[in-house]
């Protein structure tokens, strides 16, 4: 096994994870197997799935396919660009609505853009537009007998001169995971295993999970291994949280090769 896949496999592994909310005490596993269930991931572009001219660049959506039995599809709806308030705006959540069953799974990841405060199309402020517009997500979610879930949004590859990893999200992660608690929705704190495991690198071989050239330092987006290891913390969170069983996953602790990883040519749902 070559030190970078190693990498890959161990990423999440032994890390000290900040205390989170625990699950809602009403929670109960993704049940039922009369059909195909369906997780929509509604996000911005750290989940969204890319295209050819966009490799390596690859959303954490487009990963976690390959822990997820076949039980469990995944629909991306999680697009370059978009905050919680421009999502619903161009009637994408809409979309999501349109098509969601009872039993399915509506996971939702804002903050990056929300945080655009000199864009009025996209910008939220955490304490009130955001949290309204996550209640927004829930409730609908809920009108249609889906089950919503929140997850805080991953961290960028920030550090100081002393190699800490830091936090950018401002206070929307806080924010969210209030609302998760006032309305009773189970959360995945990405942010806060995120992070953890951007420390646990330190600032030279993060740059081996981000889309990351000397020439553009992008601090954001994923390449195929920082895909992996961060759909790999979205699966074990929905493990911990019990809104998945442990027989609607797999490979959790396996190696997960690079080369699974695609981007399809197809221009269909870029805008």
């Amino acid at each position: 096994m070559t030190v970078a896949r190693r990498r890959i496999l161990t990423a999440g592994a032994g890390l000290a994870l900040a205390p989170v909310p625990a699950p809602a005490a009403h929670a109960t596993p993704f049940r039922g197997r009369s059909r195909m269930r369906t997780l929509f991931i509604a996000g911005d572009s750290t989940a969204a799935r890319k295209f050819a001219d966009a490799a390596p660049e690859t959303g954490w959506g487009m990963a976690l396919p390959f822990f997820l039995h076949e039980g469990v599809t995944v629909a991306n709806h999680a697009v370059n660009g978009r905050s919680t308030k421009s999502f619903v705006d161009e009637g994408r959540l809409d979309s999501i609505l349109e098509v969601i069953r009872p039993g399915d799974l509506l996971l939702v990841q804002f903050a990056h853009n929300d945080q655009k405060d000199t864009d009025p199309t996209r910008y939220t402020e955490p304490w009130s537009t955001y949290q309204d517009n996550l209640r927004r997500y829930v409730s609908e979610a809920r009108k249609r007998g889906a089950r919503p879930v929140l997850a805080t949004s991953v961290e960028r590859r920030r550090f100081d001169a002393y190699g800490t990893a830091l936090r950018t999200l401002g206070d929307y992660p806080a924010a969210m995971r209030e609302v998760a608690r006032d309305e009773g929705v189970d959360l995945l704190d990405i942010q806060e295993l995120s992070l953890a495991l951007w420390h646990k690198l330190g600032p030279e071989t993060t740059k081996t999970y981000f889309n990351w050239t000397p020439a553009e330092q992008d601090n954001t987006h994923f390449n195929p291994p920082g895909a992996i290891a961060v759909a790999r913390l979205v699966t074990a969170e929905l493990l911990r949280t019990r809104v998945l069983a442990p027989r609607d996953t797999r490979r959790i602790d396996e190696e997960i090769p690079t080369e699974w990883v695609t981007w399809p040519d197809s221009e269909e749902s870029r805008t």
